[in-house]
Parts: structure tokens; sequence; C-alpha cells
């Protein structure tokens, strides 16, 4: 491939994606705001007082894909809770392995995460920031060691999943699930 191929491929050529009706938005902004609210919620009235988090910064990116997004294969359930379990597993043990060296943890723990997602057939693109998370998110993070697997990440990925299956099919133009394995 010629410099001048390659540059062209950088050149798109598709047309931009549809526009999405207002009622749409409403009920992607209802799911949001009710997923991110329980989980911020419970996770401050129960989950801080004990040293623990039930909130991410992952969590915002899954409420784009599962509330926003429904019908993406990213933003189904085996993607959404099996994205978020096996990063967190990965991140964690990312960090215990290398995190001597952040930079080098990370680098291992995001890609590692990335390789098992796809192998696994359970790719969500905010599992990412999940093993992210799990080495550069400080003591508090790191102190959970593997409990970070299941609280917050899998245990908020439920919360968003539970809202999203009440949520998005309360309108009569969504179906959520597309599939669950």
């Amino acid at each position: 491939m010629s410099v001048r191929e390659y540059f062209i491929k950088m050149a798109g050529g598709a047309k931009g994606p549809p526009g999405v009706s207002f009622t749409e938005i409403i009920w992607s902004w209802l799911g949001s705001a009710i997923g991110i609210g329980i989980c911020g919620y419970i996770s401050s009235a129960y989950f801080e007082p004990r040293d623990l988090t039930l909130i991410i910064g992952s969590f915002g990116a899954s409420a784009v894909l599962v509330y926003g997004a429904v019908r993406s294969p990213f933003a189904q359930p085996r993607n959404l809770i099996g994205g978020h379990v096996i990063s967190g597993l990965v991140g964690v043990a990312s960090y215990q392995l290398f995190g001597e060296t952040i930079w080098f943890a990370a680098a291992i723990g995001v890609s590692v995460a990335v390789v098992a997602m796809i192998v696994t057939k359970t790719l969500h693109p905010p599992g990412g920031a999940t093993a992210l998370i799990a080495v550069i998110g400080g003591e508090k993070i790191h102190s959970l060691g593997f409990l970070y697997v299941l609280v917050p990440a899998g245990a908020g990925a439920v919360v968003l999943l539970i809202v999203a299956l009440i949520v998005n099919n309360l309108s009569k133009n969504r179906k959520y699930p597309e599939y669950w394995l």
C-alpha cells in the first residue's frame, strides 16, 4: 500500500449517522439519569461509608450504550456484564503483577482486557476503562483488590442492566435486549 492510499483511507466516505427522534432522546436521557442516579445514590448512602463504591467512570460510557444505543452489540447484557467483570479481573491482576510500573500495568491491563473481551464475545468498550481504573484508580480502588470485580464493576453493571430492562421497554419503539447470550 502506498502512502497516498494509506491517507485516502482516512478520508471516510460514508454518510453521517441518521438523526434521532426527540422521543428517543428523552428515553436515552431518562435511562441514563435513573441508572447513574441509582448507582450514585446507593454508592453514597451504603457503599462509601464502608470504604466501597458502586460507581466508576466507565459506567458513564456504559450508560451511553445501554440507554442511547440499545441495539448495539456492545450494549447487550452479555457484553455489559461480561465486559465489566472480565476487564475488572484483568485490571486488578495487572495492577497486582505490574503495579510498580503504572504505565506498564495500565497498558497490559487494557490490552489484555480488550483481547479477553474479544475472545469471550463480551466486547464492551467501557470495559477498557474499567480495567484502566483498576490500575490507576488510587488507594481506595487498589485496597479493594479482587472485590473490585464484584463491587463496583459487576454490581454497578447489574444495576445499569436492570434499569435498561425497565426503561428501554417502556417505549413502544424500543426493545431491549436484542439478545442475552
